[in-house]
């Protein structure tokens, strides 16, 4: 089989314990990317694409180091953010998103979306 041939990472089905029921594709959805700083991380590698930890923590303005790393391995669990060492010394990892991270983008997208439609900052009053 050459390489056109292979399936890609999108082709291959996530497993989830509840395939099959109706309403599964929603909750499946909403637990991978349901944290609060989730789709914003994986906004922000559909936005500036592959980076580095530090470059990341920047871009998602109010998370702690320590959120963010903990973040990173859950996505990487859940196989929508891969995590590459680029060099050894120093060592130097970079995050991308994998073919599945990449295909929540019009999600990512109509949330932001709604959001600039339907939210606005509270008044002062």
């Amino acid at each position: 089989m050459s390489n056109h041939d292979e399936p890609s990472d999108t082709d291959v089905k996530l497993e989830v314990w509840c395939a099959g029921e109706e309403w599964c594709p929603v909750t499946t959805t909403s637990s991978l990317i349901g944290k609060k700083w989730h789709p914003v991380i994986i906004h922000r590698l559909l936005e500036h694409g592959p980076s580095g930890f530090n470059e990341l923590k920047k871009n998602v303005d109010g998370i702690s180091s320590k959120v963010l790393s903990d973040s990173l391995e859950d996505l990487g669990e859940k196989q929508l953010v891969d995590r590459e060492i680029v060099s050894e010394k120093p060592v130097r990892v970079q995050y991308s998103l994998t073919g599945h991270g990449r295909s929540l983008e019009p999600v990512i997208y109509a949330m932001r979306d709604w959001g600039l439609e339907h939210l606005t900052e509270p008044s002062d009053e």
